[in-house]
């Protein structure tokens, strides 16, 4: 299946208003894949770029937790910027879309819910491999 920009998905993270402190839920029923890794970005440098990679196969959702980023994503023809910066909302971005983040904010935590354990041959990490590899 040949993935492209018109396949990300944005995930509506259950709120739970409460006076002292709003609380999110993911559970099972949130994504379309059961999460096997989860790890965060934090302290990122000001102008400094995360990502620079596609995936062959891993799902990933990316939320901000606290502050802002954007996140662009290039599907090997079209390209497209997104900002995320709600700790309710998921960026669900499929295999096969190359995606870079930057612009953090100060104190911006982006939070990744993947669909595998890391494993580095699933890894794109040149663009030109990346434009070669959705040819295909």
């Amino acid at each position: 299946m040949k993935t492209t920009i018109d396949d990300l998905k944005f995930i509506d993270i259950p709120k739970i208003i409460d006076h002292r402190g709003n609380i999110s839920v993911i559970e099972n029923d949130v994504l379309p894949y059961d999460i096997k890794r989860v790890y965060y970005l934090y302290d990122v440098p000001s102008g400094a770029v995360r990502g620079g990679h596609a995936h062959k196969n891993l799902y990933q959702c990316l939320i901000a937790l606290s502050g802002s980023f954007d996140v662009l994503l290039n599907d090997g023809v079209n390209e497209i910027r997104i900002t995320l910066n709600k700790p309710n909302k998921g960026l669900l971005i499929p295999n096969a879309i190359w995606r870079e983040l930057e612009d953090f904010s100060s104190g911006s935590v982006c939070l990744v819910l993947a669909s595998d354990v890391y494993k580095e041959e699933d890894y794109i990490r040149d663009f030109h491999d990346f434009k070669s590899y959705k040819a295909y």
